[in-house]
Order: C-alpha cells, then structure tokens, then sequence
C-alpha cells in the first residue's frame, strides 16, 4: 500500500489490538498506533501482549488468549518479526504457545500467498 490513508480493515484491526494490549498496561494510557512507511498502522504493544498471552497460554488459558494470539499474527507480519523470527522456528520449539503462534503464523502465510 502506498497511501497514508489506512483502509477501514486496518482501522478496525488496530482498535481491537489497542483493546487487547490494554491487559498488559496500568489502563491510564492508552498505546498508541503508529504508521510505517508502507502507509499501513499498527498498534504498538502488540509483541509484549504477544509475550503475556504466550504464558498465559502456556499455564493453560485457551478461548480468548487464542483469538488475542491470532489477532496479533497480522501486526507480527508487518512490523517483520517473522523475517527475523520465522513461523517455522516458532513451531519447532519445546514451548507450545510459541508453537501455537507459529502454526497460526503458517497458515497465515500461506493462506496470503
């Protein structure tokens, strides 16, 4: 994309991140979002909720921290944690939230092409 107008998808991505990452403040401020270079937003806080719901995950938690956790693959792709990081090694590893994330990270990848 190369507007610096974020289509309304994104807009509604962003608010429901900045819902999500709220778990993972004090609730005075809200995170705010920021926009890259390619024109899209993203919110920020979305790898340290990432980080909280992948033990929450691992201690048992499942329903809502599933859906937080694949709400968060979008952002995870565009801010390129996945170039750094890919699903792959996510999967392969001993901890299953991680693996939890990285199927779903997979998927996503290949259900974008």
């Amino acid at each position: 994309m190369t507007s610096t107008t974020a289509p309304a998808s994104d807009a509604l991505h962003v608010a429901e991140l900045s819902r999500v990452n709220q778990k993972i403040t004090d609730g005075a401020a809200d995170l705010p979002a920021v926009t890259l270079k390619d024109g899209s937003r993203v919110q920020t806080g979305t790898v340290a909720t990432m980080l909280y719901n992948i033990a929450l995950y691992n201690a048992g938690e499942r329903g809502a921290v599933e859906q937080e956790l694949k709400m968060a693959i979008p952002t995870l792709f565009k801010v390129g944690l996945f170039e750094l990081f890919p699903p792959q090694q996510w999967i392969d590893g001993d901890n299953p939230g991680r693996s939890f994330v990285g199927t779903h990270a997979w998927a996503y990848l290949n259900a974008a092409g």
